[in-house]
């Protein structure tokens, strides 16, 4: 017998989801704005997407976000696959224990404290090499990488423990090589958990903000850092525009990588049921 709902609770929820997306409406709305008020509704336009493409700091800021996202999740998946597979196999249960939960740590460390300690890390090292200006790309992307790694291990451990590994045994029985026996009978079973790591890490370094802040340097702008630069003076409408088309980009990700998953699980109840 199904339990059912309350009015109260539906208005609840109601009203939850009404205080996180009205905002998100709202600054949708007004990237249509025919006139510069950021208040007061006076038409509908798209005069303001238009500039926001004209904007040459802006593109730049959003070709910088895209370039760091797509490095970051190709070294972050590579990286977490083959964490994942080593801490799978690793026999020493006290050892593989402290690994799990020391991936754990980013996850639950507050970002600014991430970002900080970064920052003060990374300008330690560059004293040591007596470099000044050491903050930058490179410094993004080993920042990146820490917060989105342990998001790609996560999901694809629990894929190799669904998988049964005497089949791995048997191909490697029958003459396959371990590294071959691995691409070819491990890795397709396991890719909806590397798929789902993999969508996971663009979107968070993606929208990341707070780590960026603390170790980006002058010579490379994240888009979330450029539009909070635009804060400190008087905000137009292509602002809207690029922060709607940031949340459009992310939330069609999401929904790609939850249906994906949904399907995965899917089909691998119906293989092992």
């Amino acid at each position: 017998m199904k339990k059912r709902t309350s009015p109260v609770s539906k208005l609840y929820m109601g009203l939850i989801f009404i205080f996180l997306y009205a905002p998100i409406i709202v600054m949708m709305v007004f990237s249509f704005n025919s006139s510069v008020s950021t208040y007061q509704m006076d038409g509908l336009s798209l005069y303001w997407w238009k500039e926001m493409f004209k904007n040459n700091a802006a593109m730049t800021a959003v070709k910088n976000t895209v370039i760091l996202a797509i490095a970051t999740t190709v070294v972050s998946t590579m990286l977490g696959v083959m964490a994942a597979v080593g801490l799978f196999q690793t026999k020493n249960k006290l050892y593989k224990k402290a690994m799990q939960n020391a991936t754990n740590i980013p996850l639950m460390n507050p970002e600014i404290v991430t970002g900080i300690s970064m920052m003060l890390l990374f300008v330690f090292a560059g004293t040591l090499v007596h470099k000044t200006e050491v903050l930058g790309f490179t410094t993004l992307l080993i920042a990146h990488v820490t917060f989105c790694l342990p998001y790609v291990i996560l999901n694809v451990i629990p894929k190799l423990r669904q998988f049964d590994m005497n089949v791995y045994e048997a191909a490697v029985d029958l003459g396959c090589r371990p590294r071959r026996a691995f691409f070819k009978v491990v890795l397709p079973e396991i890719m909806s958990g590397i798929i789902t790591g993999a969508v996971m890490s663009f979107t968070l370094s993606l929208d990341d903000f707070i780590i960026s802040y603390f170790t980006n340097g002058p010579s490379f702008q994240t888009l979330p850092i450029y539009i909070f630069s635009l804060t400190k003076k008087r905000v137009k409408p292509d602002m809207f525009a690029l922060s709607t088309l940031m949340f459009v980009i992310i939330l069609i990700l999401l929904v790609l990588m939850n249906v994906a998953q949904s399907k995965a699980d899917k089909e691998g109840e119906k293989k092992y049921a």
